[in-house]
């Protein structure tokens, strides 16, 4: 069946973002995100916010946010927030029930500070088990981001192990970005260039430049639609709920959005709850 997904109207290529730990350099990268346009999610840690009357000292790193300005902060359209577990533990060190407990205590939180469903993970240290896996499942999680870069377009094969293209610190990022611009997409589906990382590398590494660089020459495409990691998610699973004819002239969409297609390198909509002739 020579038929591919395509991006929310017809576009051929998704932009996606996934910040870890909840820190205080996410203030400026939000502000870049805002001037750009650019959506993304970030993975908080609850437990670890800092007390309201902490302030960073001078040159320190890492530093995280109070829950007052966590909240102000990622209460914005443009971002997703995300477990990253209570603690920032190796889930992978804890038993099912301590680990049950660092995600679900997690989420909770975020869920209550946020007012919203919470459905991501990205694993802290990048490290994971197929009993984590299932534990994390059990806790409502539907998928989880890990940090194997495989630098390459590919939406992923399984949710729980969601690898990104690559982190902003990668020598080839900029090579990438050009090609994942101008590359042809062909009969294949929709390409999705997810970005990883810790804003306060930023800081650390005195190279703000380079963000707002990729955020410039990335951003106010046509063909490129910018997303958070829960709307990729939810969008390629209504993809993938599509119910066809047999001979592939009818297709019926269950989901409660709008999908768009291509068949024969025609682009094609398929509005929520509807069944169209392609």
């Amino acid at each position: 069946m020579n038929i591919f997904l395509l991006f929310p109207n017809g576009k051929e290529k998704a932009f996606t973002l996934s910040y870890d730990d909840g820190v205080d350099t996410d203030i400026r990268f939000i502000e870049l995100m805002q001037k750009y346009r650019i959506k993304g999610t970030f993975n908080l840690n609850s437990g670890l916010f800092a007390p309201e009357d902490r302030r960073r000292q001078e040159g320190q790193i890492h530093f995280t946010l109070p829950r007052s300005i966590t909240k102000n902060l990622y209460n914005n359209p443009l971002c997703e927030v995300a477990t990253h577990g209570n603690t920032h533990a190796n889930l992978k060190l804890l038993n099912e029930a301590q680990c049950l407990f660092e995600i679900m205590s997690d989420r909770n939180e975020l869920e209550d500070l946020f007012n919203c469903i919470v459905r991501g993970h990205a694993y802290p240290y990048g490290i994971y088990s197929e009993g984590v896996i299932d534990t994390l499942q059990k806790a409502g999680i539907a998928y989880a981001r890990t940090i194997d870069s495989h630098r390459t377009f590919k939406l992923p094969d399984d949710w729980m192990k969601w690898s990104p293209t690559c982190h902003h610190n990668d020598k080839e990022l900029f090579d990438l970005a050009d090609s994942f611009l101008s590359g042809n997409v062909g009969n294949s589906d929709g390409w999705l260039f997810y970005l990883w990382g810790h804003t306060y590398e930023f800081r650390r590494d005195n190279n703000w430049e380079v963000i707002e660089r990729l955020f410039e020459k990335i951003s106010d495409n046509k063909n490129v639609w910018y997303a958070t990691n829960i709307e990729l998610y939810e969008y390629v699973n209504a993809y993938k709920s599509l119910v066809y004819s047999l001979d592939s002239k009818t297709v019926y969409n269950p989901a409660g959005i709008d999908v768009w297609i291509k068949k024969n390198n025609e682009k094609i909509c398929v509005p929520a709850a509807q069944t169209v002739e392609i």
